[in-house]
């Protein structure tokens, strides 16, 4: 009875919530190369095509829906959909994601012109909404990645007989204690998953302690920091193109190169001061800026001009420069590249990790073979840092003077670097086929 009366009192204040968010929620999608006809998908209204394919394939194999809220979301749906096709090649997937960036990483994958994946923007979690989606799509089951347990969405499956998994689940400490201060809610929602596959062994106390029973709870490792999953590969072409145009800006082959990846605000400018004032004693040092959301590229591109640094952006090349000095910066404002260009720097330095809290993924520019340093604010990703620094496989510098006084030792010592990236590798060995245990416990369910 408590979990339908909270039911009812979140679709209550659901259309509240939608109105106040949809101007913002807008306004971001644009900024990201969306369109306000995606909303309409998102409201649970498909295109005749889309209808038919979803057919198509539920004539196929089985079909499962899965939901990768944005970009690293649907690296890790992808590294699961290739593992499970390896098993199961009948295999077909509804992949549904949030974002524009995230939906173009899915329409570039090679398994959707292939018609085994069918790329949608996901569902609103409304009561009608999730009802629509369940209707055209038909799942055999729901696999959600990492965090995305919407309340009218499990509700709904759980009515269909839908089984649910969460796989790659994380909880941090902060996200533990604010679920805890609403555990009846949490536990009503969260009881309803069929199974949870976490990260890390003490991520399994905390999501006992939100009321799951613990046969439903099993430590797969991380997908994300699974070196060897999914058919993974160096992106051969992909490096190819980049270093040609590294040539074009006059990059020498082996000119040492600075990655800033997926930064926030703040950060590009604090580390290019960093990179200005090494590159006096470097004088061939390049500077790659990722930004986590290309939509503030104008803002970054002013930014470091007015510093002095000549930036180029990715996006523009030196057509409208009109110079012919070399580039100092590089300013990377397309998306879905970030993996191809990690394998062209000498370090990679992790945003999110100085001027904000929580930090990115260090695990892509690790695969890559590159030594990587961060900040002190690392809280979203605490088992795998102090993995690595057991391991000594990345630097963690607590300040901005420390990194540059990090990055000077590495940029002068070439075999401590590469001493560094091989640690870093030997650290994501306890996640290495963590992507199969997770499609075997997936398949076991299918029996």
């Amino acid at each position: 009875m408590a979990k339908y009366l909270l039911l009812l009192i979140y679709n209550a204040l659901f259309p509240i919530g939608l109105v106040c968010m949809a101007p913002g929620a807008l306004k971001k999608m644009k900024a990201r190369g969306g369109s306000p006809r995606d909303l309409w998908q998102r409201l649970g209204f498909f295109k005749a095509s889309q209808l038919r394919q979803l057919d198509q394939m539920r004539s196929e194999g089985r079909l499962f829906w899965i939901h990768a809220a944005s970009v690293g979301e649907v690296g890790i749906a992808a590294k699961l959909i290739r593992q499970i096709l390896k098993d199961r090649p009948e295999s077909r997937f509804a992949l549904t994601t949030t974002t524009p960036t995230g939906f173009a990483q899915v329409e570039a994958m090679k398994e959707v012109q292939a018609g085994v994946v069918l790329p949608l923007y996901s569902a609103l979690d409304g009561w009608l909404i999730v009802r629509r989606f369940l209707r055209a799509i038909q799942p055999a089951q729901l696999i959600l990645v990492e965090a995305e347990v919407w309340p009218n969405l499990t509700h709904a499956c759980k009515k269909r007989g839908v089984p649910m998994y969460l796989v790659n689940a994380r909880l941090s400490p902060r996200s533990e204690r604010r679920f805890r201060k609403a555990l009846p809610f949490t536990r009503a929602i969260f009881s309803m998953l069929n199974h949870v596959m976490v990260q890390e062994p003490e991520d399994v106390a905390r999501w006992q302690s939100l009321g799951l029973e613990s046969s439903k709870i099993t430590c797969t490792g991380s997908i994300k920091f699974d070196p060897g999953a999914g058919g993974q590969t160096r992106p051969e072409a992909q490096i190819e193109k980049f270093q040609q145009l590294l040539r074009e800006l006059g990059w020498g082959a082996e000119d040492p190169v600075i990655l800033l990846a997926s930064t926030h605000p703040g950060e590009e400018l604090a580390l290019a001061q960093v990179y200005g004032r090494l590159a006096k004693d470097f004088h061939d040092l390049r500077l790659i800026v990722v930004p986590r959301h290309v939509e503030r590229a104008e803002e970054i591109d002013v930014e470091l001009k007015a510093q002095g640094f000549y930036v180029v952006r990715r996006s523009q090349g030196l057509v409208s420069t009109g110079k012919v000095a070399v580039a100092d910066v590089l300013l990377v404002d397309t998306t879905g590249e970030l993996g191809a260009w990690q394998h062209l720097a000498t370090a990679v330095i992790v945003g999110k990790s100085f001027l904000a809290k929580g930090g990115q993924n260090p695990a892509e520019a690790i695969m890559a073979g590159k030594p990587v340093l961060f900040g002190p604010h690392m809280a979203n990703f605490e088992a795998l840092v102090d993995q690595l620094l057991k391991k000594g496989g990345a630097v963690q510098s607590p300040d901005l003077l420390a990194l540059e006084r990090d990055l000077r030792s590495l940029l002068s010592s070439p075999d401590r670097a590469r001493s560094v990236a091989v640690a870093g590798m030997g650290a994501l060995t306890p996640h290495e086929g963590a992507t199969a245990r997770t499609a075997v416990l997936l398949g076991e369910s299918l029996k």
